[in-house]
């Protein structure tokens, strides 16, 4: 029964997330946190901090890691990475089918460009979600942040070496 519970869950959230893994993550947490109490916000802050440390999209390695915590075997992350995969490989198989007949329909544009605006929103409450006092604990978590922060947008850092930096500041700090 939980298989089908997480098929269902994962594919529902799969099926209405536009704009990839990251605005996939506030949908997520209601679901998995909040919805069904299958982990709680520190571990869903774990899962999200291991999703973006690993290769691959995000919203894949989060209902990955998420299938596997809450049925304990690979089964369960089979059938949550499948699940969050399938909507999407449907819709984009049947846009690609039908794309020419589609593609000066005023209708399906007016659809895709109202989709666009909402994609930023979705990803501004993903970040939104993960500022909780399970994340900021001091105020050296909070520099950590701010620092991250300016040295991604301001000084167009890579991410990843801020993440690796991250991680040996946490090792001093912490």
């Amino acid at each position: 029964m939980i298989y089908l519970e997480l098929f269902i869950t994962f594919f529902k959230i799969g099926l209405f997330t536009f704009g990839g893994g990251y605005a996939m993550i506030s949908l997520i947490q209601n679901e998995v946190v909040v919805s069904r109490g299958w982990i709680d916000a520190p571990a869903f802050t774990d899962i999200i901090a291991v999703s973006q440390m690993t290769p691959g999209p995000i919203g894949i390695n989060s209902a990955t890691y998420i299938g596997y915590t809450v049925t304990g075997d690979f089964w369960g992350s089979l059938v949550a990475t499948i699940a969050v995969c399938l909507p999407s490989f449907i819709i984009i198989l049947t846009i690609a089918l039908l794309y020419r007949q589609f593609k000066k329909n005023r209708w399906f544009n007016a659809a895709l460009t109202g989709i666009r605006p909402v994609i930023p929103g979705l990803i501004a409450s993903a970040a939104i979600t993960l500022v909780t006092p399970d994340n900021f604990i001091d105020w050296k978590s909070w520099t950590l942040f701010i620092v991250a922060f300016i040295a991604v947008l301001w000084g167009k850092r890579s991410p990843i070496l801020i993440i690796l930096l991250g991680a040996v500041a946490g090792l001093i700090l912490y």
